[in-house]
């Protein structure tokens, strides 16, 4: 099913180095309720208070291990590097979790299934992937969105493409012709008034040899997410023309979380915490970035430097992660998108669509 390397809770909180455990560790354990509420605040970021009291403390006073759930995660994308954070600094186990993260490589078919037949738990991904694959009857809901902003288009400053609109009569390297970065580069195009599909070659190359394609001539851009868009355009050949932060979508989220629907079915607390836990890591994020590149670096990413993993990470809207009816509205907003460019069915109605994939789990 493309599951990885599995990693317990317990197995990994130690593993990050003694002496950034030294001096991390004691500060977040002493994070009381006011202390994160007063932090989320000052960065603009609306907590779900639920859960900060008791639960947020660790297990209970027995020691008792917390739900055991499986979460499957791309433990290459910085922009997850919160959920590292998360079990690094023992915050799902205050929300009563005993959380095992799953790297996953399959696609997001498998990944769903995965998810639907119980492989996994919950799982975080990219909504531009997902929704098509949901189409399909997955019995799989989004409780939640975690962050916005990880896909850019880059281009190459020779090929005179500064805005969207620019790229009729090119061509644009992507990973594949689902690429989340497509379809979103695709629904503004449209938007625009310009067929992604007849005025734009869209050309599939790995993401380590986009760069190239653009370099040979083959392509004059490429639209993919971070880390590998950030490490591109950090080479200075390459300009950025627009990210997934373009205009109305400033304020929409790109990647959720997915949970099994037997799970809501059966202990939707559980799934409440799994949101309660992964927002706390992301407003931690925020308001200290340079904290999650590190624990995310010393694990996942050793060969990127700290600083550019917290330049990517503050580009991104981690103070962002809608749920109920926000993240409702702005799945079906996404949908009428993905049907503009015939992703989705043109019989597919937006504001259903949205109410048969979604779960509000925190009201």
């Amino acid at each position: 099913m493309g599951f990885a390397r599995r990693v317990h809770v317990s197995d990994r909180r130690e593993g990050f180095g003694t002496g950034e455990r030294q001096q991390g560790a004691p500060r977040r354990a002493e994070l009381t309720r006011r202390a994160l509420l007063r932090a989320a605040v000052g960065a603009g970021i609306a907590l779900p208070l639920a859960g900060l009291g008791a639960r947020a403390r660790g297990a209970d006073g027995a020691g008792r291990r917390g739900r055991h759930l499986r979460l499957a995660w791309n433990s290459g994308a910085v922009c997850h590097s919160p959920i590292a954070l998360a079990v690094h600094d023992g915050i799902f186990a205050r929300h009563g979790l005993d959380v095992e993260v799953v790297n996953f490589a399959g696609s997001t078919e498998q990944l769903l299934e995965a998810i639907a037949t119980g492989k996994a738990d919950a799982g975080i991904g990219m909504v531009l992937r997902w929704l098509k694959p949901l189409e399909q009857g997955f019995d799989v809901k989004l409780v939640a969105g975690t962050h916005g902003g990880c896909i850019r288009l880059i281009a190459s400053k020779a090929s005179g493409i500064r805005t969207v609109t620019d790229l009729a009569g090119k061509t644009v390297a992507v990973s594949d012709l689902a690429s989340p970065a497509k379809n979103f580069f695709s629904i503004l195009l449209a938007k625009s008034g310009i067929d992604p599909v007849k005025s734009v070659d869209w050309r599939t190359y790995p993401p380590d040899l986009q760069a190239l394609a653009i370099e040979k001539g083959e392509a004059q851009a490429l639209a993919h997410w971070d880390p590998d868009a950030y490490r591109n355009l950090k080479s200075g050949k390459l300009v950025e023309v627009a990210s997934n932060l373009y205009g109305e979508y400033r304020s929409r989220v790109c990647c959720v979380i997915g949970a099994r629907g037997s799970l809501l079915r059966e202990d939707r607390g559980a799934v409440r915490s799994l949101v309660e836990a992964l927002h706390e890591a992301h407003a931690i994020a925020v308001t200290d970035p340079v904290r999650a590149a590190k624990v995310y670096s010393q694990q996942y990413s050793p060969k990127d430097p700290v600083e550019d993993l917290v330049a990517q990470l503050r580009s991104h809207t981690h103070a962002h992660h809608p749920v109920g009816a926000d993240l409702r509205r702005e799945l079906a907003l996404y949908a009428d998108d993905l049907k503009r460019i015939s992703v989705l069915k043109s019989s597919t109605d937006p504001a259903r669509f949205a109410d048969k994939i979604f779960a509000d789990v925190l009201s």
